[in-house]
């Protein structure tokens, strides 16, 4: 019996490992090795050189695809490193249509170091599919989205979208960070590339930077893969071992950030300070419909505004916070408090974020695993200071 056909959490937790034929370890060992010998030329144990491919890596690019229900897994030095590779597929003259509202770090990517070599992007909001309809060009090449969006928490239709870029003939590659493969599956959905960020809900833990490409598609598998092999954007062995271990505990953990999730979103939400919360739990956020049809569960990560929308009150809150640390990044066992503006999208210019409705006073949460009452208690006195 495949591990793919079990429940979520037994999946997890073996997906992709075997215990190592020559000491019978159960966990995958770190391959801490750069080359491999040869008993004669060309004549290997499927290892030459661990640029190339290494047992630790191996063992965690299957564990990718079993997550997510694909067939192929690529891991990357980082989450823009994936990302890159997908935009290598691209020739100069191609277009790329792209989500308005997303990580400040793809968005950089795009237009700092694509678009000058005659990349074109086309930036929509793609809550509304009819957006991506009308932008498809015959240049058209590539869809990218990510739902929910970082930091407002949009919600797109990824079966909807997927249909349009099929029909278009189109590659649409989906950015799942948020989410994680726990709460929803864009392979299943029609999509023919998922991206992770691994540095947050796969590996879990902070202490990893990684990126991820699931897919299911061979001859797009063997393009990327000679991109990873030729780009060389590979994370070491450790960096696997620390992500296939973190990816034993993803749905214990997502769990818990569901919980946490639902209960801080509606302790902002009814909060004398708080504005408007960006959470997509709640039954009147904007394709909340959506989002319940195609997750399973709306995750810890949200924003809010305070009435008072001005630098000088966010800046209280985010400084006074104990629990909550002022740090980027995102998805660990802790719980962050992050400021979009001047942080992880501080390389989109203001002017853009602001028409995007992502104004300097935006509060972004990861919550995280702790008691949720702390949590509340933190906050609470970090808002009412």
């Amino acid at each position: 019996m495949s591990h793919s056909s079990h429940k979520i959490g037994t999946k997890f937790i073996h997906a992709g490992t075997v215990p190592d034929p020559s000491t019978g370890a159960i966990m995958t060992p770190i391959y801490q090795t750069s080359t491999y010998v040869q008993e004669a030329p060309g004549v290997n144990q499927g290892y030459e050189y661990a640029r190339s491919q290494n047992p630790t890596r191996k063992a965690l690019e299957d564990a990718l695809a079993t997550i997510e229900n694909g067939k192929h897994g690529l891991a990357f030095g980082s989450g823009v490193a994936a990302t890159d590779a997908v935009i290598k597929l691209l020739s100069p003259g191609d277009e790329v249509i792209a989500a308005n509202d997303m990580y400040g770090g793809t968005y950089r990517l795009f237009t700092k170091v694509f678009a000058k070599f005659g990349i074109k992007f086309t930036y929509v909001d793609t809550t509304n599919p009819q957006n991506v309809q009308n932008a498809i060009t015959p240049q058209t090449k590539l869809i990218w989205i990510e739902t929910p969006t970082n930091p407002l928490m949009n919600i797109t239709d990824i079966a909807a979208v997927a249909s349009i870029s099929k029909a278009a003939g189109t590659i649409l590659c989906v950015d799942n960070t948020f989410a994680s493969p726990y709460l929803q599956n864009p392979l299943d959905l029609g999509a023919d590339i998922v991206m992770h960020s691994a540095t947050k809900y796969l590996g879990g833990h902070s202490d990893v930077i990684q990126g991820a490409l699931i897919l299911n598609d061979d001859q797009l598998r063997e393009q990327l893969y000679f991109i990873q092999k030729s780009c060389g954007a590979v994370p070491g062995p450790m960096d696997c071992f620390l992500v296939l271990r973190g990816i034993k505990t993803l749905h214990v953990r997502m769990k818990q950030h569901c919980e946490n999730g639902i209960a801080v979103a509606q302790f902002l939400r009814n909060h004398p300070k708080v504005d408007k919360v960006y959470w997509c739990g709640f039954t009147d956020h904007p394709n909340h419909t959506i989002a319940a049809s195609q997750m399973r569960g709306f995750g810890g990560m949200m924003s809010f505004t305070l009435k008072d929308d001005s630098m000088e009150a966010a800046n209280k809150v985010l400084t006074n916070t104990h629990l909550f640390a002022l740090a980027e990044s995102l998805g660990g066992v802790e719980s962050l408090i992050n400021h979009p503006a001047s942080m992880t999208h501080a390389s989109i210019p203001r002017e853009e974020r602001i028409k995007n409705g992502l104004s300097d006073g935006l509060i972004r949460l990861s919550v995280g695993i702790e008691d949720a009452d702390d949590l509340i208690a933190d906050l609470d006195a970090a808002l009412n200071k």
